[in-house]
Order: structure tokens, then sequence, then C-alpha cells
């Protein structure tokens, strides 16, 4: 009898499983370096030995609570945050430096060379104001991600808190709008629309960004660092305390909105594509006019897809994975590193929404031409200078 416990003994240190018996049912549980540490709460009741097979199995006596216990929040340690690779910091870099200065340019574009604006300016001016608040947030995102150690003090994560949530929602609400302001305007050009008078846009604008506000401060409020494992954390899905406010969150607020966002959006643009097909374009006039409209559906449409989709569902999977299956650590990290990745692309709408202003607005497009060709001609004089 001596020999089997040792050898049970051997089976859970170097091989790590245990055989648990439970309320009369045996489980199996991997069992990990954090769990041998607290061994001693657990007991041998019996021995079972099985010749044929040659099989030895430890039966231990838990009861239901101390399983649950040791298998979610010892898991979780287990879990080793690692830092991700550079190509991803540097690639958030680049893409936030590129939106950034597209829409400071679009900015500039709005207030100084649009004189008239319509209730589509105002939507587009206010998409770009959404664009800038979060590009100069990418530096501190590339290190974190990096690094895997928040560097940047409490207020910092607030504000990184606070300032994604107020672009995702803006961002996602402005695109709606302008969808519905497009199919307003040329579905229904001809009955009168709150969508195409300014002032109500203006106040519909105004809106937004107090929903977000709120939003946002809530968030950052609520949410705070923490530490594990010598990494202090921001928002990150390692963050044992906040594991339930993040699922009930996602699921009853995130997901919901982005949803009806792109339904809204995707019925708008079908019927003004529909709309577009009966278009006469035996006159080149008519033939430009569908081919922008068609152009600008596709990049909105690409921008829900492509841009905010896989954030939203690579967050979901990983929160299902922490809250249901926190063992599986391997699943978690791949999920959270894929998660890094897609913000990449949730970062090029920043680059998107520029070609949005272009395919709607004649005067952004005229502007962005002339500003491109007196930047080559100064490029051109001050090399002809140098050389």
């Amino acid at each position: 009898m001596f020999s089997l416990q040792m050898y049970c003994l051997y089976k859970m240190l170097f091989q790590k499983y245990l055989f648990l018996n439970v309320g009369g049912k045996i489980q199996v549980i991997l069992i990990h370096p954090t769990l041998i540490h607290n061994i001693s709460f657990f007991s041998v009741t019996m021995i079972y030995y099985k010749p044929k097979n040659i099989i030895i199995c430890c039966f231990l006596q838990m009861n239901s609570t101390e399983v649950s216990n040791a298998t979610s929040s010892d898991c979780s340690r287990f879990c080793l945050i690692k830092p991700q690779h550079i190509s991803i910091s540097v690639l958030i870099c680049l893409t936030f430096l590129v939106g950034l200065l597209l829409n400071v340019f679009s900015l500039w574009v709005f207030t100084c060379r649009t004189q008239e604006w319509t209730s589509n300016t105002v939507l587009q001016f206010h998409l770009a104001v959404s664009d800038v608040l979060i590009c100069p947030m990418g530096p501190f995102m590339a290190v974190y991600y990096h690094t895997a150690n928040w560097l940047f003090g409490k207020v910092l994560c607030r504000l990184k808190i606070a300032f994604i949530t107020f672009h995702i929602n803006s961002s996602i609400l402005f695109l709606t709008f302008i969808s519905i302001q497009r199919y307003v305007a040329v579905v229904r050009f001809n009955q009168d629309s709150y969508m195409n008078r300014k002032d109500f846009v203006q106040k519909l604008c105004f809106g937004v960004w107090l929903f977000v506000l709120v939003k946002g401060t809530v968030l950052a409020a609520v949410l705070d660092t923490s530490t594990m494992d010598n990494h202090t954390l921001c928002l990150s899905i390692h963050q044992e305390k906040y594991t339930d406010f993040y699922f009930i969150v996602n699921f009853t607020v995130l997901i919901p909105g982005l949803l009806l966002s792109f339904v809204v959006s995707a019925i708008c643009y079908t019927l003004l594509v529909r709309s577009m097909s009966r278009l006469d374009t035996s006159h080149d006039s008519g033939q430009a006019i569908k081919s922008k409209s068609c152009k600008m559906v596709a990049v909105c449409l690409t921008i829900f897809v492509v841009c905010f989709t896989p954030m939203n569902v690579l967050r979901s999977v990983g929160l299902v994975v922490k809250k249901f299956f926190p063992c599986n650590c391997g699943l978690l990290l791949n999920v959270e590193t894929a998660y890094y990745v897609s913000w990449i692309l949730a970062g090029a709408n920043c680059c998107l929404d520029p070609i949005i202003y272009c395919f709607s607005c004649q005067k952004f497009t005229k502007t962005f031409r002339i500003s491109l060709r007196k930047i080559g001609l100064r490029l051109e004089m001050s090399h002809g200078e140098s050389s």
C-alpha cells in the first residue's frame, strides 16, 4: 500500500493529474504548479489498483466548493501574462499616426475650406473629431501590448478607458447616422426629413457626445488598474475582479449596440443601392453619382465588417473562455493576441473614414487634391533649392 501511495504522489507531482471524488462522482483535473504548493488540503481516501490495464488512480476527497475555487482562481494564476510581438505595436502606432494626419487634415478642410455646411457635413465633422480623439492613445496602447505592463499610472488608464469608449461608440453611431442621412437625401429626396435639417443633426450629434461622455465616465470610474504576477494591468482580460463586469457589459450593451447599428446601416445602404440601380446612367453625371454612392456604401460596410466586427467578436470569445474555461490558458492567450491584432483593424477605420468624405463631398475631394498638389510643388521647390 505504501508503494501505491507513493506512486499516486508521483502522479500528482510530476504528471500533474488529480482524480477527485466529488459528491460520489469521479472528476479528473489538471493540477499545475501553483496548486501543488497548496496540496495539504487534499486527503487520500482510497487507492484503486486495476492490474489488467495497469492503471493506478488517486481518489482524493474534496467538496465541490474547493474544486471550483482551485480550478478557477488557480488556473487564472497559471495563465501567465505574455508580452505581444513588437510588430503589433509598430503597426498600431503607424495606423493611428496615419489616421491622425488624415483626420486633422479633414478637420482643417471642414473648418477652413468649407463655407456652407449641410447635415451630412456636420456628421462627417463629428466623425473626424471622434477619430482624432483616439489616435493619441495609440503609442500608450502599443507600449502596453509589447511590455504587458501598464507603465503610465491610474489616471492615464482611466483616460484610455474613457477615450476608447468615446471613439468606438461615437464612431459607430455617426456612421449609422451618415447611412440614414444618405438614404434620406438620395432615396427620399422629395420628402422633408429631420435628417436633412442641419440644426436637428447638430442637436443629434450633441446627444451622441453626451451619451458617450456619460458612458465613458462611468466605465472610467468603475474600472481601474490591477496587479498580477508583477504586471500592472489596464482594461485587460486577465483582471480577475472585472471578469463578470466585462462579460455583462459586453453582451448586454456593446454587442447589441453594434448589431443594431450594422443592421440599420445595411438596410439603408441596400435601399440606396437599389435606388441607384434605377438611376439613368446614360449621362456622365448619373454614372458619376452612381459610382460614388456605390463606393461610399462599400467603404462604410467595410468599416463595420473589417474594422469593428473582429474586435467585438474576439473580445466576446475571450470573455467566454475566461469565464467558463479558465484553465484553457493556451486558447485564452491566443485569443488575447488575436484581439490585440484586431485593434490594428479597428484603428484602420480612422484611415478609411476620410475616404467617405471624399465620396460624399465634392468640395472635400477638390480641396484634398489641391492641397496634395501644393505639397508636391513645395517639395519639388525645396528639393531644387537644396540641389
